[in-house]
C-alpha cells in the first residue's frame, strides 16, 4: 500500500512514534495534525511507572494521553488543565508515605480507573486502550511493555553518599539534586514488547523519535528486547527530533543524565547516541553548525525552528521530521 489522500492531507499508511514526557506530548499534537490520528501508533515509555498509594501511576502514558486529548496543562507541562491537588494536600496532612508525589485530583481518577482494570486482570496495554478510548483519542497508544521495567539511578547525594533511587524519587522527591553516576532499566532484559509494538515499528512507513529525554524516556523503550533490532533493520525510514537545543534541554533533566551515559549534551551528541538507528535527524537553527558532523555518519539532517510554541509550530516540526524520514508530509 502507498500514500493515500485523507481530506487535505497526503499521509503514509502508518507512522510510529517513540515517546515520553512533555516534549513528546507537544510533538504528538503536531503529528496528528500532519497525519490522521488513526494512522499513528505511539509507543510510550513505562520505565517511570510507580506505585503510589496502592495505585499504578504511569506518568508518560498519562502525559501522552492528556496532550493528545487536548486536556494537558500547557503551562506546567504535565498533568491536567484546571487541576487541583486537594487529595494530595490531605494525604500530606495525614503523613501518607507517598504524598511526596503530587497526584492531581483529576489525574487521580485516571490512576484509580487503571488500577481497577489491572486488578481485575487487564494488562497495562488493555487498560491504556480503555483510557485512550474514554478520552476520545484516535491514535493507538501502546505501553512499551506490559511487564514491569523500572528506571533506577545510582547517584551521589550532597554529602557524597551513594544512593539507589527510582527515577521518580530522584526527579520528584529529591528535585534532581543528586549527581547521577549511572542509569539502569531493571527488568528490561526479561520484558517482552507489548502486543503491537514490534509489528508497528516494522510496518510503519516512518518511525519517529519524539524530542524526548534520550536516557529516561527513549532509553527504556530501546532496552526492551526486539525494539532496537526492529529499528536498526529499517533505519533509513527512522528519524528523530533533537531534544537538545543550543547545548541544553528545553525542559527536564537530560543534561544531568546524558553525561552519566557518556553522551555529549548537544544535538550532535544525541544523534551519535542513537548510532545505527537513525536515517534522519532534525536539529534547531541554533545548532546548524553541527549538521555536517551528523551527516558524516550517514544521517540526513534537517535544520529548522524546533521550538513548539503552539500546535501549529508542532505540526510544522512534525512535517519536517516526516520528510527527513522519507515519508510524505
Amino acid at each position: 500500500m502507498g500514500p493515500f489522500a485523507h481530506d487535505d492531507k497526503i499521509t503514509p499508511v502508518h507512522v510510529a512514534a517513540l515517546a515520553g514526557g512533555v516534549g513528546a506530548g507537544k510533538f504528538l499534537r503536531g503529528l496528528v495534525r500532519a497525519v490522521p490520528a488513526e494512522r499513528v501508533t505511539v509507543v510510550v515509555n513505562t520505565g517511570d511507572d510507580i506505585r503510589v498509594h496502592g495505585l499504578h501511576v504511569a506518568p508518560d502514558l498519562d502525559s501522552v494521553t492528556y496532550w493528545l486529548a487536548g486536556v494537558a496543562d500547557r503551562d506546567r507541562g504535565w498533568g491536567r488543565s484546571g487541576e487541583t491537588f486537594r487529595a494530595t494536600g490531605e494525604l500530606r496532612a495525614l503523613g501518607a508515605a507517598g504524598a511526596w508525589f503530587g497526584l492531581g485530583d483529576l489525574d487521580l481518577a485516571t490512576h484509580l480507573f487503571r488500577t481497577g482494570l489491572i486488578d481485575q486482570g487487564a494488562t497495562l496495554s488493555e487498560a491504556t486502550a480503555a483510557i485512550a478510548s474514554r478520552f476520545g483519542i484516535l491514535a493507538r497508544v501502546l505501553p512499551m511493555s506490559d511487564e514491569t521495567v523500572t528506571t533506577r539511578l545510582g547517584v551521589l547525594d550532597e554529602a557524597g553518599r551513594p544512593l539507589d533511587l527510582h527515577f521518580q524519587e530522584y526527579w520528584v522527591r529529591r528535585g534532581g539534586r543528586d549527581r547521577v553516576k549511572n542509569v539502569r532499566f531493571d527488568g528490561a532484559d526479561r520484558a517482552r514488547a507489548a502486543p503491537g509494538v514490534l509489528e508497528s515499528l516494522a510496518g510503519a512507513d516512518a518511525v519517529l523519535f519524539c524530542p524526548s529525554n534520550p536516557i529516561a524516556s527513549i532509553g527504556p523503550i530501546l532496552a526492551v528486547p526486539g525494539v532496537r533490532d526492529a529499528l536498526a533493520r529499517r533505519r533509513t525510514s527512522v528519524a528523530g527530533v533533537s531534544p537538545i537545543v543550543g547545548g541544553a534541554p528545553l525542559r527536564g533533566m537530560a543534561d544531568r543524565l546524558l553525561p552519566a551515559a557518556g553522551v555529549e549534551v548537544s544535538a550532535a551528541g544525541v544523534a551519535e547516541h542513537y548510532e545505527g538507528l537513525l536515517g534522519g535527524w532534525v536539529i534547531d537553527e541554533r545548532d546548524a553548525a553541527m549538521a555536517a558532523r551528523i551527516r558524516v555518519r550517514g544521517v540526513r539532517v534537517a535544520v529548522t525552528d524546533s521550538i513548539m510554541v503552539d500546535d501549529g509550530a508542532a505540526e510544522r516540526l512534525a512535517r519536517v521530521a516526516l520528510r527527513v524520514a522519507g515519508a510524505p508530509a
